[in-house]
């Protein structure tokens, strides 16, 4: 089995190439392969998508016009934006990780901080996970350990010998099988892999194929120039008796090891958009460039300084002329690329976040936009914790123990205008003091939100849900001693601070300083 040391598997999404359709793929993998480059370079913008050649080719238009027309049509990359604006909620406050029996571990120490043996932390080699199953539905964590020849453990620790992390997109997963045990659980049975090694753009690029069972792990060699069989290198004994890999999904499809993207419509609205800042930039160009209409007769050139010569006695219908055509089609066009793009944030639920008419929003309804993204990344939440849950396993197995710990990503993510909130309880606010009879209720009220607006983190929400004052304790006006004594004993029981209880009872002032002379009748 080939090391790491060895050569750096090229996890790019663009390493397959369309050769290795042929080498014993999927009937899956074949359906999905074009989408999924469709997908990889929707996100990669840029150069990528301009290879992709995703721009309507017009009926006439030969291959240097087309090429010149995909060099100036801008794309606007909405897929990463919002891929984006999911990893920051998603990771905004760090997943709560106890590692159980093998917290104390060095090997676990070590991974936590180079996952891969190419430098990424586990945080952001989770990170990575996330962002590429948003674009494609779905990645696989291959966890791996380096073959061995050392004695004991401790020589192993010193050689760095321990488990490592390796994600692969789709397009590098070529064929797959999950078979239902005798307990009813699906199993992963068998998986084909690609890995590329590429050490320069100056060297030639290799290409090897990994093939996993439960019992064996065998390791080929593919030529780029060859479309037959693999040359076989090794072949060795699966240490693990089991698959160590974990297919971690944005969504769930119909198919197991297929998931769903959260950004496949997003990255069809944008190719359309892509086109219709093609027709602009065309309307543009002939808008501001006419064209010089002349006869076979006539030998002239156009633009700025030219000279155009012509016979007196030339019939009026033969002269030259400029086709000009007008630019009112133009905002028609801009008018359709921004319903796209407001489309766009309503299928992502990023309405009140992203659009430009976030202000035209009612309150209404932009608490139900935040409604629905929290909804969505609570989703996305919950299949990362199961993935990672999962790869903490394997982990735990390839250093022989037995994981017993618990991963607990953030489920809510309280997302919220605040800005708004903030403005409604000033009113509130303000109302209340305006009032003819003081409501310390409504202050009372009015404050807690503003601190649960204020609130860093869930954590710091939940420690405010469970010291939330009871709405049904009475604060009514202290006027003896003998009620004086066991309100105050519930207001400290229920965790309430001295300033609360000021705020609370103004009339128990003297009682703060220090004073012995007891609240008076009102």
């Amino acid at each position: 089995m080939a090391q790491p040391s060895d050569f750096t598997v090229n996890q790019d999404p663009r390493a397959l190439t369309d050769n290795y359709t042929q080498l014993g793929v999927h009937e899956e993998y074949r359906s999905h392969y074009a989408r999924w480059q469709f997908l990889s370079k929707s996100y990669l913008g840029g150069y990528e998508w301009k290879m992709g050649e995703y721009l309507t080719k017009y009926v006439y238009e030969t291959g240097a016009e087309y090429g010149k027309r995909i060099a100036s049509t801008p794309y606007d990359n909405h897929v990463k934006s919002i891929t984006h604006i999911y990893n920051s909620f998603l990771y905004r406050n760090e997943p709560k990780r106890d590692y159980g029996s093998i917290k104390n571990r060095p090997e676990l120490e070590m991974f936590l901080e180079d996952a891969d043996f190419e430098g990424r932390t586990w945080d952001s080699f989770m990170r990575d996970v996330n962002t590429w199953s948003t674009v494609f539905g779905h990645v696989l964590v291959l966890l791996d350990k380096p073959k061995s020849t050392a004695n004991t453990r401790a020589d192993e620790l010193d050689n760095k010998i321990r488990p490592y992390a390796n994600m692969f997109t789709p397009e590098n997963i070529l064929d797959w099988e999950f078979r239902r045990t005798e307990n009813g659980h699906y199993e992963l049975v068998y998986l084909k892999l690609l890995e590329v090694e590429q050490q320069s753009y100056s060297r030639a690029t290799n290409y090897y194929i990994r093939e996993f069972t439960k019992d064996t792990i065998s390791l080929s060699q593919v030529h780029r120039e060859s479309r037959g069989k693999p040359t076989p290198i090794e072949q060795m004994p699966n240490e693990l008796g089991k698959i160590p890999a974990v297919f971690v999904y944005a969504n769930r499809g119909p198919v197991r090891g297929i998931g769903v993207s959260d950004v496949g419509d997003v990255a069809d609205f944008a190719m359309a958009i892509s086109n219709e800042w093609s027709e602009c930039e065309q309307l543009i160009r002939l808008t501001n460039h006419p064209s010089l209409v002349v006869t076979p007769e006539v030998d002239t050139t156009a633009g700025a300084g030219a000279i155009i010569k012509m016979p007196n006695e030339t019939d009026a219908g033969l002269k030259p002329y400029l086709l000009q055509p007008g630019g009112q089609s133009i905002d028609g066009i801009l008018k359709s690329i921004e319903q796209k793009i407001e489309a766009i944030d309503r299928m992502a639920h990023m309405s009140g976040l992203r659009s430009i008419q976030t202000k035209q929003m009612s309150g209404l309804a932009m608490s139900q936009e935040f409604i629905l993204l929290d909804s969505k990344l609570s989703e996305k939440a919950k299949n990362l914790q199961l993935g990672e849950e999962q790869i903490w396993k394997l982990f735990a197995q390839w250093i022989g123990e037995k994981f017993d710990g618990s991963i607990k990503y953030p489920l809510s993510f309280n997302i919220r205008d605040k800005n708004l909130d903030m403005d409604i309880l000033k009113k509130v606010s303000e109302t209340a003091k305006n009032m003819a009879v003081a409501d310390p209720e409504t202050k009372r009220i009015v404050n807690y939100k503003i601190k649960e607006l204020l609130a860093k983190d869930q954590e710091e929400y939940e420690e405010m849900q469970s010291t939330q004052l009871n709405p049904e304790m009475p604060h009514n006006t202290m006027t003896n001693n003998d009620t004086l004594v066991g309100h105050m004993r519930e207001m400290i029981e229920q965790g309430l601070t001295d300033e609360q209880i000021k705020n609370l009872h103004p009339e128990l002032e003297k009682f703060f300083s220090n004073e012995k002379q007891p609240p008076q009748e009102i």
